[in-house]
């Protein structure tokens, strides 16, 4: 092995914990009491220091590269009385809102009713930040400051359950909200529904010359490369996965399945949970085989090779937890990350 290999091996086995994940921070208190004040919405109108994070199709308003928050006296009536979804105390002042401040979210979508397309949504938007910017997680995670990534993905983590909540799973009867937006209620059936985070694992494969497997999916367009993940199924451990979808989606056993970190991924509930695993020294890694279902295309890179091609293949963005995975590969012999290679062979970004 060569000595910048060598030395990039000797880096990963002291890497630990990744930090600062996007997705993983925040700085709010989710104050769960609060969630069973009754009166909560009737609260927010009176209180000067509430501030409301307003979502519209997936995005939601920024300024200046921060979310944009509103006082209930900023919003017409309309929207302002919507139904909240608490997401819990700023612990600090903060772009003009005040330590302690109520923050909730309020789906515009709603305006809407039944018809997903119909036009209330973005009239309203377009009514409370004019000519504004609205912007996605994947935009976003990774530019905003703790506070408002943390926000944003609590906010959207909600807003999607709730869309596919309506009706109760277990009797098939439209269920009320509860609880601020935390718990969704039967009436018919008594059933009480709460937020569903779904565990998947996404895995930075190397072999023994410390390359690194990347995978193109089938719903991927041309060029386009990540890490091996998927969900993990029901009775797995962790690591079990990490075995069995590496070997359903590359037809290679994996060994020494190292927990990395994690953070949400609300699009739309997945909970992702990064791992490093090795080639077992008596599979031949030039034998991978994509499934030809979901994997079209499996492809080894050295560290050279990735920096040379970064300008031209589409890799994961700057938010994922792959990006994060990757980039700390990439790096450990010294050189830079992704970023310093696309700067220096101009290419597209995945987000």
């Amino acid at each position: 092995m060569s000595n910048h290999l060598q030395a990039a091996a000797d880096n990963s086995d002291r890497f630990g914990i990744l930090a600062d994940l996007p997705l993983s921070r925040s700085e709010i208190d989710r104050d769960y009491t609060t969630r069973e004040n009754p009166d909560l919405a009737i609260d927010l109108l009176a209180d000067a220091d509430a501030r409301y994070l307003l979502m519209r199709a997936g995005t939601t308003a920024v300024e200046h590269a921060r979310l944009r928050l509103f006082r209930a006296s900023e919003l017409p009536a309309d929207i302002a009385t919507l139904p909240p979804t608490y997401l819990g105390r700023a612990l600090q002042d903060e772009a003009g809102t005040p330590v302690g401040a109520r923050i909730v979210s309020l789906d515009l979508d709603v305006l809407n009713g039944a018809d997903a397309a119909g036009s209330e949504a973005d009239e309203a938007a377009a009514r409370v930040h004019p000519n504004g910017e609205w912007g996605s997680l994947r935009d976003f995670g990774a530019v905003f400051e703790a506070r408002d990534a943390g926000l944003l993905t609590e906010a959207l983590a909600l807003v999607n359950w709730h869309r596919s909540s309506t009706f109760c799973s277990r009797c098939g009867h439209l269920t009320e909200v509860r609880q601020a937006g935390w718990s969704r209620h039967c009436p018919n059936c008594g059933a009480e529904h709460f937020p569903r985070t779904d565990p998947a694992i996404i895995v930075l494969v190397t072999d023994a010359e410390d390359r690194v497997l990347l995978g193109s999916n089938a719903l991927w367009r041309a060029g386009q490369y990540s890490l091996l993940a998927g969900f993990v199924e029901a009775g797995e451990s962790l690591e079990q996965a990490v075995v069995r979808e590496i070997f359903e989606e590359a037809g290679v056993r994996v060994v020494d399945p190292r927990y990395r970190g994690s953070q949400p991924w609300p699009l739309p509930r997945s909970l992702m949970l990064g791992y490093t695993a090795r080639v077992a020294a008596d599979q031949d890694p030039l034998a991978v085989t994509p499934d030809g279902e979901e994997i079209l295309d499996l492809r080894w890179f050295s560290r050279e090779s990735l920096r040379a091609e970064a300008g031209t293949l589409t890799l994961p963005g700057t938010t994922s937890i792959a990006r994060a995975l990757l980039d700390d590969w990439l790096s450990a012999d010294g050189g830079g990350d992704i970023a310093a290679a696309q700067a220096d062979r101009s290419g597209p970004a995945w987000a």
